[in-house]
């Protein structure tokens, strides 16, 4: 096995898991991307960031696209002399919105195509398998990796599942970025053990009527975001975010806590549309939103930048 010559480049769109009802099953890819390009040289290490987390995450071996990519050459017993690795951060990092997934299927993507006929040693599904094992649950990744809404999970084997849902085009997405972080980590350590049966039946329902709100029926999403599971538990750490999430639903707006939050996502009829007009009218001060489209292509290839 050989490495190819010269950089490789790929764009890696963030993705919003959970949508409410779905913890740690359901997934979204949006289109705000990250941009990365890497290449083997003859020795060491160079990384360079741009953007979100420029000055901030570690430009050595713990960067988490190198360890993405040193995971996947291990798979296949290989070691590059050096490699020299450049991101260009658009999604925020600690906010909700699958910055590490993002991280971790670049990592995954780059190192398939820095090797000849890497598409022929690992294929989609060991990417998944690498990047879900990192990641530690595949509803971000794997979105981050094939695009679109996807339902996501773990047999009982241990191996990672991704069955891509439809999205209807009507469908878009207004996110709500606070300013201050909060750690995937301190968000899980806030929900309970254990859940009253009548609630896990609850977010059951809603969840398979998330797969048909997407896929045809909108007018249901509103219906299908409810949660019992996760969302009110993280209220300590996100007080501002529930507060918005009920304040848009009491409007009649399907809104939800993007992933671990606290971005708050909110369902809306289309990236330029009147409603997404009014919807980011409704940003808190200090706060950052985007109107997206849902992203129908996961990691690709990506123009030099």
């Amino acid at each position: 096995m050989t490495f190819v010559d010269g950089p490789v480049r790929v764009t890696v769109p963030a993705t919003s898991a959970n949508l409410g009802p779905g913890f740690d099953t359901l997934g979204l890819a949006l289109d705000l991307r990250d941009h990365l390009e890497a290449e083997v040289i003859d020795s060491g290490l160079v990384v360079e960031v741009i953007g979100y987390g420029a000055g901030e995450v570690p430009l050595d071996e713990r960067h988490l696209v190198v360890r993405a990519m040193r995971a996947t050459f291990e798979r296949l017993g290989l070691a590059p002399s050096g490699l020299r690795l450049s991101c260009t951060n658009a999604i925020p990092h600690a906010r909700g919105l699958g910055s590490s997934s993002a991280a971790i299927v670049g990592g995954v993507w780059l190192a398939r195509e820095l090797l000849a006929g890497g598409h022929l040693l690992l294929d989609d599904a060991a990417l998944l398998d690498i990047a879900a094992r990192l990641e530690g649950h595949p509803d971000n990744v794997a979105p981050a990796l094939l695009g679109g809404f996807v339902i996501a999970g773990q047999d009982a084997d241990s191996s990672f599942f991704a069955v891509p849902g439809s999205v209807d085009p009507r469908v878009s997405a207004v996110v709500f970025i606070p300013s201050d972080p909060v750690s995937t980590e301190a968000a899980r350590g806030l929900l309970p053990a254990d859940v009253p049966h009548a609630d896990a039946a609850a977010n059951a329902g809603r969840a398979a009527l998330m797969v048909a709100a997407l896929s045809g029926r909108p007018e249901e999403l509103l219906r299908a975001t409810e949660d019992r599971l996760h969302q009110q538990y993280r209220r300590p750490a996100m007080p501002a975010s529930l507060a918005l999430v009920e304040s848009l639903r009491a409007e009649g707006v399907p809104a939800v806590i993007s992933g671990a939050g606290p971005t708050v996502l909110a369902f809306s009829d289309g990236v330029d549309s009147r409603a997404s007009r009014a919807l980011a009218e409704k940003c808190p001060d200090g706060w950052v939103t985007h109107s997206l489209a849902i992203s129908g292509t996961g990691a690709a290839p990506a123009d030099a930048r």
